[in-house]
C-alpha cells in the first residue's frame, strides 16, 4: 500500500464531498494536553459535558488498538444571516449563535466522515477506523491543531487561514500510518480582542477558557442562572459569538458552501414571547433539527425570560404573570419573578406578594424576593 498516494486520493476524495479542508496527523498521545486538561480539571474551569476520562482524551491508542494517524476535517458555515428579522419594540427576538444555524452540525460530519470510511475501507479492507464529531472523546481543536487545519486562538477556537474560526471539526483515527501534516505557525500575535471582549471574563488568558463562566456554556444549563451573569446573557438564546465575532481574523469571512447549513431566520432568530408558552411537541417541530435544542426547551425559555428582562419590556409582563401562577418548573416560575421585578412597576407588586403567600419552593421564594426588593427600591426613587 502506497500511503503517500493513498493520501492524495483522500484529499481529493473529500473536495467532491463537501469537506472543506483536511489534514492528517499521527496518532501520539497528546501529552500537553492532557497536562492542560488536568489543571482545568483542578481549577474547575471544565463545563461537565466533555468526556471525563482525561487518558481517553489524550490517548487515540485508548479508542482505537493500533492507531497510526488520525485525519481532521473542517467544515465551513456561515457567519452572516440573509434575510434576518429586525427586533423591534413590539416584537422582540433572541439569537442562537452561528454554530446552532441550519442543520445540527453533528449529523452533517457524522455524514461527511461516514462517506470518508467507506473510500478508504473499499481502498484498504482491513483498516480499521474510528471518527467522532464534539461528543467523542478525542479533543477536535487538539486534533485539528497538530494536523494543520489551523492554530489554536487565544479565544480557544481552531482559527483556519482560509475561513476564520467559523469551521466544524471532525476526526476519523485509524491504522493507517499516514504522513502528518505540518501545524500552522499561529498568528494571534499581541492581539487580546476576545480576551477583552468576553461578557463574563470566562477567557482567563489567551487559550484558557474558564467554561463555568462562559455564555456558551451557560445557556445551556438547567438551573437558575447566577445573578451576576442575567444581565450578560443579552438576547442570546444558545450560545455566544462574542469572541468570534471580534477577531481580526474572521473579518470578512462569511461562507455559504453548504446548503443544509443555512439558517431558517424565524428559526434561530425567533419572538421571545410565544417561546414562553410554546409545547414540547411545537418545541421539536420548530427547533428539531438546530444543535441549539439539544438540551430542551426549558434552558431556551429561561433564556427568552431573562432575554425580555434585558430588553425591559413591558408587553411581556402579562406572559410573566401567568408562567409566575402557572408554570410547574420553579425555574422558570422564579426566573419570571425576578423578570418581572425587573421590568415591571408598581401594578406587579400585588401579583408578588401573592405569589410570595402561595410558593412553596424556596428557591422561587428567594426570587420573588428579589424580584420584591426592585420594585420596592424603585417605588422609593
Amino acid at each position: 500500500m502506497d500511503v503517500i498516494e493513498l493520501k492524495k486520493e483522500i484529499i481529493e476524495y473529500s473536495k467532491t464531498i463537501g469537506i472543506d479542508k483536511i489534514g492528517f496527523a499521527s496518532a501520539d498521545p497528546f501529552v500537553e494536553l492532557k497536562e492542560r486538561l488536568r489543571q482545568q480539571q483542578q481549577l474547575g474551569y471544565q463545563s461537565g459535558f466533555e468526556e471525563p476520562d482525561i487518558e481517553k482524551r489524550t490517548n487515540p491508542s485508548l479508542l482505537l488498538c493500533e492507531a497510526k494517524s488520525i485525519i481532521s476535517i473542517a467544515l465551513a458555515y456561515p457567519s452572516k444571516m440573509k434575510n434576518a428579522p429586525r427586533s423591534t419594540k413590539e416584537a422582540r427576538r433572541g439569537i442562537f449563535c452561528r454554530a446552532s444555524w441550519g442543520r445540527d452540525y453533528h449529523d452533517i460530519l457524522r455524514e461527511r466522515l461516514k462517506k470518508l470510511e467507506d473510500f478508504i475501507l473499499a481502498k484498504v479492507p482491513n483498516a480499521k477506523v474510528k471518527s467522532m464529531v464534539d461528543t467523542g472523546e478525542l479533543a477536535d481543536r487538539a486534533v485539528a491543531e497538530r494536523a494543520g487545519i489551523g492554530w489554536s486562538g487565544k479565544n480557544c477556537s481552531i482559527i483556519t487561514p482560509e475561513f476564520g474560526s467559523y469551521v466544524y471539526l471532525g476526526e476519523m483515527i485509524t491504522t493507517i500510518p499516514f504522513p502528518p501534516d505540518v501545524p500552522i505557525e499561529n498568528r494571534c500575535g499581541t492581539c487580546t480582542r476576545c480576551i477583552e471582549a468576553c461578557p463574563t471574563g470566562a477567557l482567563v488568558q489567551g487559550g484558557q477558557l474558564n467554561s463555568q463562566r462562559c455564555i456558551a456554556f451557560l445557556t445551556q444549563t438547567k438551573g437558575f442562572l447566577a445573578d451576576e451573569f442575567r444581565d450578560k446573557i443579552g438576547n442570546r438564546l444558545y450560545g455566544c459569538d462574542t469572541c468570534q465575532t471580534v477577531c481580526p481574523e474572521n473579518k470578512g469571512k462569511d461562507f455559504h458552501l453548504h446548503p443544509e447549513m443555512e439558517p431558517d431566520p424565524e428559526v434561530v432568530k425567533p419572538l421571545l414571547k410565544p417561546l414562553l408558552h410554546i409545547t414540547n411537541r411545537e418545541f421539536k417541530e420548530k427547533f428539531g433539527l438546530i444543535s441549539g435544542s439539544w438540551r430542551g426547551k426549558k434552558p431556551i425559555q429561561r433564556n427568552a425570560i431573562l432575554a425580555l428582562a434585558h430588553y425591559k419590556d413591558k408587553t411581556a409582563i402579562p406572559d410573566l404573570v401567568q408562567l409566575l401562577k402557572e408554570d410547574s418548573r420553579p425555574v422558570i416560575r422564579g426566573t419570571a419573578a425576578w423578570a418581572l421585578g425587573k421590568i415591571g412597576d408598581d401594578s406587579v407588586i400585588p401579583v408578588l406578594e401573592q405569589a410570595q403567600q402561595n410558593e412553596k419552593e424556596e428557591e422561587v421564594l428567594r426570587e420573588i424576593e428579589k424580584g420584591l426588593q426592585m420594585l420596592y427600591a424603585q417605588r422609593k426613587k
